[in-house]
């Protein structure tokens, strides 16, 4: 793994730096493999809970593809204001996944892509174009703890995929999935770990190539959609048409606002590894990219893109910084876009091979997080209060969002979404709480306790 030294991974590349191509092409497929399974579920799962046929799962599949590959290569070289340069790989989260199953459910695909084509712009591209002002209200205290919390509920994520991917299935669980996912993540850990060089880099490639070929030999490997795949496909603005319901708009824009909670999370997860935050253009450039390039995709049919929490992991991971490398997975997402048959190839690899790199990377981004808070943070008691608070909200409706029953469907939806009740109340706490990390309050922390006290035992 790679080393820290004063707070700042011992990176193999800069940022900036330009790997060979015979170095940047395996590690640009790597990121590509570690999301796209994540990235492509919400439009295998949208379409069944609507009731898509083959043909239909499959352009919306291509044009998840096509935008996450579209929207990377924006965030790592940018176009004008429009993204970050930083190495962040986008797709499609699983934050938009009841939503856009339940509307379009209800009211159809055109209410989903009309909702997600005013509020994409509307709302992230606002709080892009305008992070000067809202800057101060997300110190390294509330954009860690975002980071700890992407990482800590999608753990349960990589479980599922390593244990088959379908709890519903007869061989979830079996030890033939579990025995794949621990190749995997065995390879991963031990490959970076205690080898160097492009072994050590490659380490969760490496791991799924081999998980792949096993599963081929021991026959779990359907190569159907291989086979049923075109060569070559245009995208059709307007495929699923378009409707603006209001309760559909508001419901997105709710969700747009976690996806910039998200961005600023993996934008900070990512800088971690040179030792700082990002800076006031990163913020501004990034989450402006998110909400322009989601709108975008709508027109042809694309589920919102946003950052992908698992990739921040392979950068803090493998040591691998440099834009240049996401550039190469952009390009690569752009082509299977346009190519069904090369989305078709990629998800043959079976879900429990995914699950054993997504584990170990998801850990890797909660890790980042929190050594963004050690790194930043006075373990005051005020900070301590704030920490414990917003962790054992967020936590508290991933694991039981059975507990928000009572309260209307709008409200469950909103309030049962780890990363908002997470980064909400870090950021109310924060901002109304006195204490240097306060935008209203310019005041020591220790007006509300002493700055390096452990937590209160009760005397105080």
């Amino acid at each position: 793994m790679s080393e820290e030294r004063d707070g700042k991974i011992d990176l193999a590349y800069e940022l900036d730096e330009k790997p060979p191509l015979s170095e940047a092409i395996p590690l640009g497929i790597q990121h590509v493999l570690v999301m796209i399974v994540p990235s492509t579920a919400v439009a295998f799962l949208v379409a069944g809970e609507v009731g898509l046929g083959a043909a239909d799962t499959g352009y919306l599949v291509q044009m998840v593809l096509l935008f996450s590959g579209l929207a990377t290569i924006i965030q790592a070289y940018t176009i004008g204001p429009v993204g970050a340069k930083l190495p962040i790989v986008m797709g499609t989260s699983f934050t938009f996944l009841g939503a856009a199953s339940a509307i379009g459910s209800q009211q159809g695909l055109a209410a989903v892509f009309g909702a997600i084509l005013v509020t994409g712009i509307l709302v992230e591209g606002l709080i892009g174009w305008q992070f000067r002002r809202i800057e101060p209200f997300f110190p390294p205290l509330v954009t860690g703890l975002i980071v700890i919390i992407i990482g800590l509920y999608l753990i349960p994520t990589g479980m599922e995929y390593s244990a088959g991917g379908d709890p519903t299935a007869a061989d979830f669980g079996s030890v033939q999935n579990l025995g794949l996912a621990g190749l995997v993540l065995l390879i991963a850990v031990l490959f970076n770990l205690f080898l160097e060089g492009m072994a050590r880099i490659l380490s969760v490639f490496i791991g799924i190539l081999v998980g792949y070929l096993v599963a081929i030999a021991v026959g779990v490997v359907d190569f159907s959609p291989i086979a049923n795949a075109g060569l070559f496909e245009i995208p059709t603005p307007g495929e699923f048409g378009y409707a603006f319901d209001p309760v559909a708009i508001v419901t997105f824009a709710f969700l747009f606002l976690v996806s910039a909670m998200e961005t600023v999370g993996d934008m900070s997860g990512i800088t971690a590894a040179e030792g700082r935050n990002p800076d006031e253009e990163e913020f501004r450039g990034g989450i402006f990219a998110d909400g322009l390039m989601s709108s975008i995709g709508a027109i042809f049919s694309s589920f919102p893109v946003t950052s992908f929490s698992q990739n921040v992991g392979i950068v803090n991971f493998t040591g691998i910084m440099s834009r240049h490398v996401v550039g190469v997975s952009g390009i690569f997402l752009t082509i299977m876009g346009l190519s069904p048959i090369a989305g078709a190839v990629v998800t043959t690899i079976p879900d429990a091979v995914f699950g054993g790199a997504v584990l170990v990377m998801v850990g890797m981004v909660a890790a980042s997080g929190m050594r963004l808070l050690f790194l930043n943070v006075q373990m005051n008691r005020r900070n301590m209060v704030i920490i414990s608070t917003a962790l054992g909200l967020g936590l508290g409706v991933a694991v039981v969002p059975e507990a928000l029953q009572g309260l209307p469907q709008g409200a469950q939806t909103f309030f049962g979404e780890a990363v908002i009740m997470t980064g909400l109340s870090a950021l109310l706490l924060n901002t109304f709480v006195p204490g240097d990390s306060s935008p209203l309050f310019d005041e020591p922390s220790d007006s509300v306790g002493p700055a390096n006290d452990a937590p209160s035992t009760g005397d105080d």
